[in-house]
């Protein structure tokens, strides 16, 4: 009896201590806004094509959407493969209260299937507004320093 006692003491107490006791916690917050909730202005789904640059996508390049007022990446639609013919793996899918003038993505050089690997740094490119249709020409877009110019 004094062994079931004992274990029920021991299933009931001792996780209410530790719960009380302090603990190390991460709390990773998204990076996203909700710009309808703060603007007021409602959200419109936008679908960006781009427009190579044989010169800037070399043997191809990846781009990765960074969120930014007016906008905000949509999940499926954040991460775009340029191939030097032209083609992509994806459209652009991005969420905004109006269209942007223009976009910032974090891109590497990489082939179609290469493993998901650390980017160099910002591409700033212009976009051409077609309605809800997008377009990003590739040979207009700036490069920005590479990431360790920023430390």
């Amino acid at each position: 009896m004094k062994k079931i006692i004992s274990a029920i003491f021991a299933l009931c107490v001792v996780p209410a201590i530790a719960a009380t006791a302090p603990q190390s916690r991460v709390s990773i917050f998204s990076t996203s806004t909700d710009w309808q909730a703060v603007t007021g202005l409602t959200l419109n789904e936008y679908n960006g094509k781009f427009i190579a640059d044989k010169k800037l996508v070399g043997r191809g390049l990846v781009l990765y959407y960074l969120d930014g007022f007016p906008c905000y990446g949509l999940g499926f639609g954040v991460r775009v493969w340029v191939g030097p013919d032209g083609k992509t793996d994806n459209d652009l899918a991005i969420a905004c209260v109006a269209a942007p003038s223009e976009i910032k993505f974090a891109y590497r050089n990489a082939t179609r299937d290469a493993d998901q690997a650390t980017t160099t740094g910002i591409l700033t490119c212009p976009v051409s507004d077609h309605g809800r249709d997008l377009t990003i020409d590739l040979s207009d877009c700036i490069v920005g320093p590479d990431w360790d110019d920023y430390k």
